[in-house]
């Protein structure tokens, strides 16, 4: 035990105990806390216009949130412009009218910066519109690596720390002042690009000024929420009970039947039977007790965030192994390289002259809406004169004659009468090749708000992002175009 404990400490585990018992954090710890703080932004107010453009108009292709557009508060995978990528949650128009208490709670929330949580970047309170804004996890939640996986069931050990990690999520949140979480389930748990659980931030806001705090059905509830309508700290432990049978048990168990299996002493029923062989009775009776102490009928009787850690610091397994592994994921999103094609490598090269090949043989594919729209429009004589400046445009691009290009297409582009997203990448590119990086890159992301899952749009990016010295959101953008051309080629 007193090797496993040191090696415990030295690794994953963001705590020592003292020889009083107290539980502290280590030097590695807190080094980790400030170093999450200082890569961060600090929290930011943006304008609607900014959000629309990273999630290229709220785009239906970019709601990564459980229930579609069809939920009541939608969540949307977007880009800022600094290529940071981001989730943005969208209230209903009715959920917050009073504009100073929103941004009051945003703010608030906003002021938090730990690396056990999804951290709030900023907020938007433009008009009627609320919205949040808030780091993007791309490893999904916990409830679909624990209910709906597809490769492997997740392990005990990575079990045992998504518990300890939400724990100091919670211990940090209590001891900034926000101590109350609402609606804490397995949605809730999100997995970074090291496959590191984070405790979302959109919980420490309710979904409305006047909205209820759980959404979940009421048999997850706690029993003074339902006397009550009100979240305590205490509903919180109540809830972290409840997670901690999902992760027993690989399901979504009423309490109050996992209490009458513990009861009877029946923990078979109760425990996932993919993790046969994976832990030793001992263990699963101590999580099963854990479970029992935060299921408490009585709020005072429920243990607080801090006992919950020195609880759960000694149960640890595999501390040596990253998370990633652990989960079976390729770390960072993308690991080893995706093999780039001929036009993310041209992008990687800055070899204009291949791009332009690409784009000339690739001609008018992947406008098909707009060439409907045209067909339809031109029979007016303005639209006969702006298919002409396309034409020109086309003609000057296939000759190289870049500067040329650059002026008909904007011609076509200034009507507004139709949007071709080829149209943009071409003046993109001839921007490129007459030293015009930031334009190159504007219309960059025009393409992006126009066909949101168009692969050129983010090579593109890339291409003028290394032009403009930015090699990290460079880098960043053709791994996206190399995944969004993947994906493409698969459809």
């Amino acid at each position: 035990m007193g090797c496993e404990f040191s090696r415990l400490c030295s690794c994953c585990c963001c705590c020592i105990i003292e020889p009083n018992g107290v539980i502290a954090k280590s030097h590695d710890v807190e080094k980790e806390e400030a170093d999450e703080a200082s890569d961060l932004p600090s929290f930011h107010e943006f304008s609607i216009e900014q959000l629309k453009m990273a999630t290229s108009g709220f785009a239906v292709e970019n709601i990564v949130s459980e229930h579609g557009e069809k939920a009541p508060n939608v969540v949307y995978k977007g880009k800022l412009q600094n290529q940071r990528q981001v989730a943005i949650k969208r209230f209903n128009r009715s959920a917050w009218p009073d504009s100073r208490q929103f941004l009051d709670e945003a703010r608030a929330v906003g002021q938090l910066r730990n690396p056990r949580l999804a951290n709030l970047l900023g907020c938007c309170c433009e008009g009627d519109e609320r919205l949040l804004v808030a780091e993007f996890m791309p490893h999904e939640t916990l409830a679909k690596h624990l209910f709906h996986w597809e490769t492997q069931p997740m392990k005990w050990a990575m079990r045992l720390r998504v518990a300890l990690y939400l724990a100091e999520a919670l211990e940090y949140c209590t001891s900034k002042g926000r101590a109350l979480y609402h609606d804490l389930n397995a949605y809730r748990i999100v997995f970074d690009d090291d496959a590191n659980p984070r405790l979302s931030c959109f919980g420490l806001m309710k979904n409305s000024r006047d909205g209820k705090s759980y959404s979940t059905n009421l048999a997850f509830t706690p029993p003074e929420y339902l006397r009550t309508g009100r979240v305590t700290p205490e509903s919180v432990m109540y809830s972290f009970g409840t997670l901690l049978l999902d992760l027993l048990s690989g399901k979504h168990i009423p309490p109050s039947h996992a209490l009458d299996l513990i009861r009877d002493r029946n923990l078979e029923m109760l425990t996932d039977s993919c993790l046969e062989g994976q832990f030793s009775n001992d263990e699963g009776t101590e999580l099963v007790r854990l479970a029992s102490r935060c299921l408490q009928y009585e709020p005072r009787e429920r243990p607080n965030p801090k006992s919950l850690v020195s609880a759960l610091v000694p149960l640890q397994k595999e501390t040596e192994q990253p998370s990633h592994v652990l989960m079976g994921i390729t770390q960072g999103g993308g690991g080893a390289a995706m093999p780039l094609t001929p036009l993310g490598e041209a992008c990687l090269r800055m070899d204009l002259t291949a791009i332009h090949e690409i784009l000339e043989n690739l001609a008018y594919k992947d406008d098909e809406g707009a060439t409907a729209e045209l067909s339809f429009h031109m029979w007016t004589n303005q639209m006969q004169d702006t298919l002409n400046s396309k034409k020109k445009g086309d003609v000057a691009f296939r000759h190289k004659e870049f500067k040329t290009a650059i002026d008909y297409y904007t011609q076509f582009i200034d009507v507004g009468t139709m949007i071709s997203p080829t149209v943009y990448a071409r003046r993109s590119l001839s921007y490129l090749m007459n030293d015009m990086p930031d334009e190159a890159l504007n219309d960059a992301i025009q393409i992006q708000v126009i066909s949101p899952i168009w692969h050129i749009a983010s090579y593109l990016q890339a291409a003028a992002l290394f032009a403009l010295k930015r090699e990290n959101e460079a880098q960043i953008a053709l791994k996206e175009g190399s995944v969004l051309e993947e994906k493409n080629n698969i459809t």
